[in-house]
């Protein structure tokens, strides 16, 4: 059975601004919260003032950046986050771009499927069997963990083409997809996932969908919603390669022609609740495990209260 989460629209500048949002996934009809990668508050810290402040939900990090932290420090957060939560953590991380390795690392990872492979390897030889002995080429880890009682952690990863999507089915608990258009998933995604966890010898990962959407309404823009939400990753070449083979052009020098090709793409969803919840469907029918409603465009334009309604109204449409 496919379940419905939220993502949190706002990186917040102070955790107490996730607030609202937490309480939401508290007492809705939704599964889990999730938040992205923030380049002020760090989401774990967020995720964990929410549960000190009694906003115990179960969380996903969809997708945290690798190159911001070792593979110790994203264990020992992970776990922490579990404990302070009570609940099940999905600890999603990714490479990122080339360029942001690049500013972070002095130079981008000569292989991303590589370091993905080993930063999977020292999390989860340290959150499952407290020790690790590992010596590679992007990350070095020789220590222990200590093996302590906590609801479970899912090590995700974000995922946008075939050969992560493999790797993802040979190492993750979770595949995580941003912006990918349900026919992909369907015909992309869900096989290479299938196909890597095969190779393994392991169950093939859960699939998780993060869907940016908004309800329609006559003084709304959907080009302008879709922009908001999305310009920031269509300028990016893995997103750019993606989608280009979802069949979705995008360009770098046109960035409302881009928000234009999303919705004709049904990358971005437009529609009042029965439209957006058949396209959804299509995403459950796609393979999708749990579908993540993402309405960052709302938020910012209109602003918390609206994108608050906005998650309240969709829960309450699809989430049953």
């Amino acid at each position: 059975m496919t379940t419905y989460s939220f993502l949190a629209p706002i990186a917040p500048h102070r955790p107490e601004q996730l607030l609202p949002y937490a309480a939401l996934a508290q007492w809705s009809e939704a599964h889990r919260m999730w938040q992205g990668q923030a380049v002020v508050n760090d989401p774990f810290q967020d995720f964990t003032h929410a549960a000190a402040c009694g906003f115990r939900v179960p969380t996903g990090t969809g997708v945290t950046l690798m190159p911001l932290r070792h593979p110790y420090q994203a264990a020992i957060q992970a776990h922490s986050l579990a404990v302070a939560s009570g609940h099940p953590v999905v600890a999603g991380f990714g490479p990122g771009s080339a360029a942001f390795q690049h500013s972070v690392l002095g130079a981008p990872y000569r292989s991303q499927l590589g370091a993905v492979r080993e930063y999977v390897t020292v999390m989860r030889a340290l959150l499952e069997e407290g020790e690790v002995d590992h010596v590679g080429e992007y990350f070095t880890c020789r220590s222990q963990f200590a093996v302590l009682p906590r609801p479970p952690v899912e090590i995700g990863l974000g995922v946008l083409r075939p050969r992560m999507a493999r790797l993802a089915g040979e190492v993750a608990d979770t595949a995580i997809t941003w912006l990918t258009p349900a026919p992909y998933v369907r015909d992309v995604v869900v096989p290479a996932l299938a196909e890597g966890a095969a190779a393994a010898g392991r169950p093939t990962p859960r699939t998780v969908v993060i869907v940016p959407l908004a309800l329609a309404a006559d003084d709304r823009d959907p080009v302008e919603l879709a922009a908001l939400s999305n310009t920031s990753h269509t300028m990016l070449p893995h997103y750019a390669d993606m989608l280009r083979r979802s069949g979705i052009e995008t360009s770098i020098e046109n960035p409302r022609g881009n928000a234009e090709a999303l919705l004709a793409g049904r990358a971005f969803l437009y529609g009042d609740k029965a439209e957006l919840g058949a396209r959804l469907q299509e995403f459950a029918a796609a393979g999708a495990d749990e579908i993540v409603l993402n309405v960052t465009g709302v938020h910012m334009r209109y602003g918390e209260r609206a994108s608050l309604r906005e998650l309240e109204l969709l829960l309450g449409a699809v989430a049953r």
